[in-house]
């Protein structure tokens, strides 16, 4: 079903009025009629307004006619993006950042904001506003609306807790303590490292989501740590700015 299709059914079998539907999502009778006439579709927050009311998720509000919404993080998903399930099934409800394999990598909505405001905020739109849109909008969405129906009870933290220790516990020299790991997707990670035989190597999957987090040195300079972890292994290197000029310090099993 398309988005024109999906509300005019949910608003019909809600019993409302196309104007009723308007002055409950605070928008006109005649958007009302649009959407259901396939001329426009609600924006973002008009589909928040319209999840609540009927009980839907965005996702299902947007049907097979609109972009996808992670659930977790609000970002547009397109089939690069998707998630997927421990066999490989997509899961259209988040983004590969938020949910992996079958885990959903945040806990914390307040770390999911800090990780969001840095690749969001720009020139036009500062960091605070940025956060503050943030705190407004992901309440609203489906994963924290349904957070103790869907968390692990803090399974997953507790596995990332004890990486954390297996990679403090390396003592790499220069290599600050790592506090805190976050989803990142292989595609945008794998660096290619030369090999003591001079041969060229890459270690992850495009298609994964792994764990990993930057350091700046103590000893400062321009080379910073990059850490990347999952359940098989325990991954450490260096690199200049942009990932240019990659040493690999470790590649450990677990």
């Amino acid at each position: 079903m398309e988005t024109k299709d999906i509300i005019h059914e949910l608003r019909t079998k809600a019993g409302l009025s196309q104007d009723a539907l308007a002055s409950k999502v605070f928008v006109t009778r005649q958007a009302v009629s649009r959407w259901e006439n396939g001329e426009t579709v609600p924006n973002t927050d008009t589909l928040m307004l319209l999840s609540d009311l009927f009980g839907v998720s965005i996702n299902a509000l947007l049907g097979s006619s609109g972009k996808l919404i992670c659930q977790c993080c609000g970002m547009p998903l397109d089939e690069t993006l998707i998630s997927s399930e421990k066999d490989g099934t997509p899961n259209e409800d988040y983004c590969k950042w938020c949910y992996a394999d079958g885990n959903f990598m945040y806990s914390s909505m307040d770390d999911l904001i800090e990780v969001c405001v840095k690749n969001m905020a720009n020139d036009d739109h500062p960091v605070e506003e940025v956060r503050a849109y943030l705190k407004t909008m992901l309440p609203k969405l489906g994963y924290w609306k349904r957070y103790e129906q869907l968390s692990d009870g803090g399974q997953f933290e507790e596995f990332k807790q004890k990486l954390i220790g297996e990679i403090n516990a390396l003592g790499i020299e220069g290599m600050p303590e790592v506090e805190k790991l976050t989803a990142l997707v292989g595609s945008y990670v794998d660096l290619e490292y030369t090999l003591p035989n001079g041969s060229k190597a890459k270690f992850l999957d495009a298609d994964s989501t792994y764990l990993g987090a930057q350091l700046e040195c103590v000893y400062g300079g321009d080379r910073v740590f990059g850490v990347l972890a999952n359940m098989e292994f325990i991954l450490v290197c260096t690199y200049v700015n942009n990932g240019d000029d990659p040493e690999l310090l470790i590649y450990k099993k677990r």
